[in-house]
């Protein structure tokens, strides 16, 4: 019981316990804020990644391979699989309506099956909202108003295309279209309320944000897209080039995928790529090949061939939300089995099933996400290594203490305290430091994790320090995410480093000869 009194009487009566208590605290706070920045930074790169990857991707790079309808029906009849979608992955250059021209990676998809494999139509951005977003408190959102324009702009964008209506024509035609990322175009900007205002931009030279005499991409806007078709050797045939309407845009939070990737329909693209279903027709003239059997001109010419239409990529969704690398993997697995068997069925006719590439998301970007593993590790092994100063600290404090209590532990001895009893409260008294000092740090550092991106909306906005640039890092907004298990491994690290920290003194307290103690001057 005694040592409960003392503690409480120390804890309240001198500063320094105070002082160590405030350096657990903010030890805590450090690697606990450190832990969540850079753990959510990985659940949100593997999530985005996801968001437009699917859980698994059968590949065949450049040339493709064929009979993908075939194989997406077998692996939708599985009742593991949710949806599987086609799409080729290519790269190309944009013209831009400013002049520009960009290097950007083209995905041509069909859109509908891809958003039930991915998140596609969660992330197109122009689309009708009724609500402000929760910075936006002048409602500068366009998005609040003319919501029969941004329901076009939703529609085109889920099937790739430009709805164009006239007065003969209220219901409108669809002209094949594309969808930008986000900041393809270079004219969009994060305003201070977090996000884009609808207001094409450019930046001048002093820096600041002028407007430009081009209205929305996605309302009338259109940009050239140009490909290189590859024959099934892999060489180059001549460079295509196809101006689309814009669509829509997308916002995925990543930024290298906002800035660099461009979505157009499947079928336009297969045609831009010579990817598309062609035949081989036998007429007086000789033998022709045409994307085209139902031409006027071959209605009596005679088939001799076909080439089927092909794809470089086929994606697949579970029925189960797969974020668990286990999972992920036996989902490929599975979708390997089914692979081997439309590889038998068209033998001779698609990739082998022991070449072509089935991976996960996740091993698709293995280096990316090793790397931030490690990056992850080695800064919590720094800052734990800095919060070691603590347990210094705790030391220093309590063995300054423990000189000056001489006389107290004296007197504890005299009257029938044991040694264990003496060591007993010091290292009760660590705990209480620790715990004290762990609570605090725990709901500092639980402030800061929560409101971190208003704090650096705050330090931007006022101080003009802006330390996550998305022009820079990956993502718009700071990612964190507070995980219980680790929380919990990081307070109880604060306690221990206390209690650490006092052993030393406890024990010197321990030995004392209580008649010496008592003499002490």
């Amino acid at each position: 019981m005694y040592q409960l009194l003392l503690t409480k009487r120390y804890l309240s009566s001198k500063i320094m316990p105070l002082l160590a208590a405030l350096a657990v605290a903010l030890c805590t706070a450090m690697v606990i804020v450190v832990w969540s920045v850079m753990g959510g930074f990985l659940v949100m790169l593997i999530n985005s990644g996801r968001t437009l990857a699917g859980d698994v991707s059968i590949s065949w790079p450049i040339t493709g391979f064929a009979y993908y309808d075939d194989l997406i029906k077998r692996l939708e009849s599985d009742p593991t699989i949710a949806a599987a979608t086609p799409m080729i992955d290519t790269y190309g250059l944009i013209g831009l309506p400013d002049g520009r021209t960009e290097t950007v990676q083209v995905q041509g998809i069909d859109g509908p099956s891809f958003s039930r494999v991915t998140g596609f139509g969660d992330i197109l951005y122009w689309r009708p909202i009724d609500r402000p977003t929760e910075k936006d408190i002048g409602k500068q959102d366009l998005r609040l108003t003319r919501h029969d324009l941004w329901g076009d702009l939703l529609k085109g964008g889920l099937n790739l295309a430009r709805i164009e209506r006239s007065k003969a024509n209220p219901q409108g035609t669809e002209r094949p279209a594309v969808v930008l990322g986000i900041s393809v175009s270079g004219f969009n900007f994060r305003e201070p309320w977090g996000f884009f205002p609808g207001l094409p931009m450019i930046r001048g030279e002093s820096g600041e944000k002028k407007p430009v005499d081009i209205f929305m991409l996605p309302v009338d806007g259109s940009v050239t897209l140009n490909v290189l078709p590859m024959d099934s050797k892999g060489r180059a045939i001549e460079m295509v080039a196809r101006t689309f309407p814009v669509a829509n845009e997308f916002y995925s939070g990543l930024y290298e995928i906002d800035r660099k990737r461009v979505f157009v329909q499947l079928k336009a693209l297969q045609d831009m790529l010579k990817m598309n279903r062609a035949v081989k027709i036998e007429n007086t003239g000789g033998v022709k090949v045409s994307a085209n059997p139902d031409e006027e001109s071959f209605t009596s010419a005679k088939v001799v061939g076909e080439s089927p239409a092909r794809v470089t990529n086929v994606l697949v969704r579970g029925k189960q939300d797969v974020f668990d690398t286990r999972d992920a993997d036996a989902l490929a697995t599975r979708v390997a089995q089914i692979y081997r068997e439309f590889a038998a069925a068209h033998e001779g006719q698609v990739p082998d099933s022991t070449t072509i590439r089935i991976q996960t998301w996740a091993d698709q970007n293995a280096t990316m996400i090793g790397a931030v593993k490690k990056e992850t590790a080695l800064v919590l092994f720094i800052f734990c290594f800095v919060s070691l100063t603590a347990v210094f600290l705790v030391l220093a404090i309590f063995w300054a203490m423990v000189s000056e209590k001489t006389r107290d532990i004296g007197v504890l001895r005299a009257i029938g305290a044991s040694r264990s009893g003496i060591a007993g409260l010091w290292v009760f008294y660590g705990l209480a430091i620790g715990l004290a000092g762990s609570l605090v740090g725990f709901v500092l550092a639980y402030s800061v994790v929560t409101n971190i991106n208003a704090i650096h909306e705050w330090m931007g906005q006022y101080l003009k320090l802006y330390i996550w640039d998305p022009r820079v890092y990956y993502f718009s907004r700071i990612p964190s995410q507070l995980d219980p298990g680790h929380v919990v491994i990081v307070l109880l690290g604060g306690v221990l480093a206390s209690c650490l920290g006092a052993l030393w003194p406890a024990a010197r307290a321990a030995r004392m000869n209580p008649v010496e103690a008592l003499r002490f001057e």
